[in-house]
């Protein structure tokens, strides 16, 4: 009986350790009707979050392959939602630097561009930044260097001329730590009011933490930064890293008419282990 329960404890964690978050690739798909969004209008958005380059989990071919699928997927729009450098020091063999895992993301390609926000990690990984208490990040120079639109508290319109709107991203709300405390670099009020029509607008934010606050006037918030929790038992997620606990872990959120997808992301913080929570793109079709 020990005999049994061993080599099931190591089936698991071989399987949490090495298959899921190494060898799997979830696609997950949602098809959302905000209000607010424009009748006879219809967005596909391709969204990638928590890349965490790193060897051996997530290397510059893994992201290079991912990148390549991303753009089958049919995305008018891909959007990248933060933590591009490796959030777990002690378990990898190898740092990805910034200019190899953005060249891997230089391949995506939609017809409305790549937009991304950058994320706590991203931040915290950066030692310049965080000692001289810097507006942006290695992680930025390295996606603009590549051609990717960076986004830290901007909004852009964009889309056709016939059906038009905004993408909006908010910089981190944990960029640094002082005396314990997380203090964000995120301006919801300056980004908002960027936006000067009434088309509609999409809210990329690397924590979900803000959606609270979030303006009705949004018909779609983006977030990543949970991984969904990493371990998934049966509904329960013993570690999320949110102040509201599970209440944004993942997945499609709606309160008082507005909404929120949270992507459970493509790597893996703190530890190497993910366990019903697979890796995954996110596809979103927004319909009027």
């Amino acid at each position: 009986m020990a005999a049994t329960a061993s080599a099931g404890f190591f089936s698991l964690g071989a399987y949490a350790g090495g298959v899921e978050p190494m060898l799997r690739l979830a696609t997950t798909r949602y098809r959302i009707t905000p209000s607010n969004w424009p009748a006879g209008q219809s967005l596909r958005l391709v969204i990638l979050a928590d890349v965490h380059a790193c060897e051996p989990w997530m290397s510059t071919e893994r992201i290079s392959g991912i990148a390549n699928y991303a753009n089958t997927l049919g995305g008018d729009i891909i959007l990248l939602l933060g933590d591009y450098v490796t959030g777990m020091q002690r378990f990898i063999t190898d740092i990805v630097p910034p200019a190899e895992w953005a060249k891997a993301l230089s391949g995506l390609s939609a017809p409305y561009g790549v937009h991304a926000v950058c994320g706590n990690h991203d931040w915290a990984q950066d030692a310049e930044a965080q000692r001289l208490r810097l507006k942006e990040t290695v992680s930025h120079r390295a996606l603009r260097a590549v051609g990717i639109t960076v986004h830290s508290n901007t909004a852009i319109r964009t889309g056709s001329e016939e059906h038009p709107f905004w993408i909006a991203g908010l910089e981190d709300q944990w960029a640094f730590r002082e005396s314990g405390e997380t203090v964000g670099l995120d301006d919801l009020p300056g980004t908002m009011a960027q936006i000067t029509d009434d088309a509609p607008v999409i809210m990329m934010a690397h924590e979900p933490d803000i959606f609270p606050t979030i303006p009705e006037r949004v018909s779609l918030t983006l977030s990543g930064h949970t991984h969904g929790g990493q371990v998934n038992l049966f509904g329960w997620r013993p570690v999320v890293p949110s102040l509201f606990g599970e209440r944004y872990a993942y997945g499609h959120k709606v309160e008082n008419n507005r909404h929120l997808v949270v992507s459970g992301g493509l790597g893996c913080s703190g530890a190497p282990i993910r366990f019903m929570s697979p890796p995954e793109i996110v596809v979103i079709d927004l319909v009027g």
